[in-house]
């Protein structure tokens, strides 16, 4: 199966430190999805950057790259706009514990 990484690219430096109530929210339901697809088997990591630009990770399987702009595009910080998705496919060369 195809991996693929969306980099989610936050609207301004130090981000974590000064979210709104409102961008917490939204993180915590980005929190959710995340969770629902490592539980599916979709996701394989996720993780902000840190320092002060806080961009977010997340590596995944998809199929084709439809379906693996479905999955960014679903994630409720993208949907909700607070933050700028970018969707790159990508070849794992190496992984810790993959036979």
């Amino acid at each position: 199966m195809p991996s693929w990484i969306y980099l989610l690219h936050p609207p301004r430096p130090d981000f974590a430190a000064t979210m709104t109530d409102e961008e917490s929210a939204v993180f915590g339901e980005h929190f959710d999805y995340l969770q629902r697809l490592l539980d599916d088997g979709v996701l394989v990591l996720a993780g902000p950057t840190l320092g002060t630009v806080n961009t977010g990770v997340a590596v995944f399987e998809a199929p084709d790259e439809p379906a693996a702009r479905a999955v960014m595009e679903a994630d409720p910080t993208i949907v909700r706009g607070v933050v700028t998705g970018e969707l790159r496919e990508m070849r794992v060369s190496l992984l810790r514990g993959r036979d």
